[in-house]
């Protein structure tokens, strides 16, 4: 496998470029489990906290994903990007997968918005606030700003007060993270994201429903572009 050790003060950078290296030269291939971070440590001669950012490098372009309990992998999508670059970070949402969400939020959330505009309580407006305030705290960190961006659109739909959306948008939160994770991971966490938020909320709690929806929907206008973008990089 030819590992180097590493005697640098870019200690990161270099594990970093060697792994990627491994994988792109075929010594990792896609579905590969990538050595313990034990067995990293020892080889490159280098500390545990080096290694965990360099697979972490790894991990945000798509390159690899860790299975808690199980290891780290490297992707099957590799395969068909071929040559990665640092600067396109790996899709991990098919065509289907993602239009398959574009219309569910277009279905379900457009209706809970009318809902919500009618039935929204004072607790409600406030925790639709409250999940945005996280989403604004969170933006230098894409899966604290999921979850956090997962809760708002909850948010929404609770104030729906509606029993069988609720039920649905629960049931669906590993699915709706996963989707919010891969689009804030490749697409960054924008200002035009963040503003569309902020404009969500304060149609909804001005109790305009149109505006709202049309806000939201433009946002996954700009999405789909910068999906097909990415895709095509």
């Amino acid at each position: 496998m030819a590992l180097e050790s590493i005697q640098k003060h870019n200690v990161v950078d270099v594990i970093y470029e060697q792994m990627k290296k491994n994988i792109q030269d075929g010594l990792w291939e896609p579905g590969c489990k990538l050595p313990s971070e034990a067995e990293l440590t020892s080889t490159f001669k280098v500390s545990r906290v080096s290694v965990r950012s360099a697979v972490q490098k790894l991990r945000d372009l798509g390159v690899v994903v860790t299975h808690q309990g199980k290891g780290t992998y490297v992707t099957r999508e590799v395969a068909r990007y071929g040559a990665f670059n640092d600067n396109q970070p790996i899709l991990h949402l098919s065509q289907e997968e993602f239009d398959d969400m574009r219309v569910f939020r277009q279905t379900v959330e457009f209706k809970c918005m009318e809902l919500a505009v009618q039935n929204a309580t004072d607790d409600d407006v406030k925790a639709l606030e409250n999940a945005l305030n996280r989403m604004l705290v969170s933006k230098d960190d894409y899966k604290k700003y999921s979850l956090a961006d997962y809760d708002f659109h909850l948010a929404i739909v609770k104030a729906s007060h509606n029993k069988v959306f609720i039920h649905v948008m629960e049931s669906l939160k590993g699915i709706y993270v996963h989707y919010l994770e891969e689009l804030n991971r490749v697409l960054g966490i924008t200002l035009e994201s963040v503003e569309a938020h902020i404009k969500v909320f304060m149609a909804l709690k001005n109790r305009d429903a149109a505006l709202a929806a049309d806000t939201l929907n433009s946002a996954m206008t700009h999405n789909v572009h910068a999906i097909e973008g990415a895709r095509h990089n």
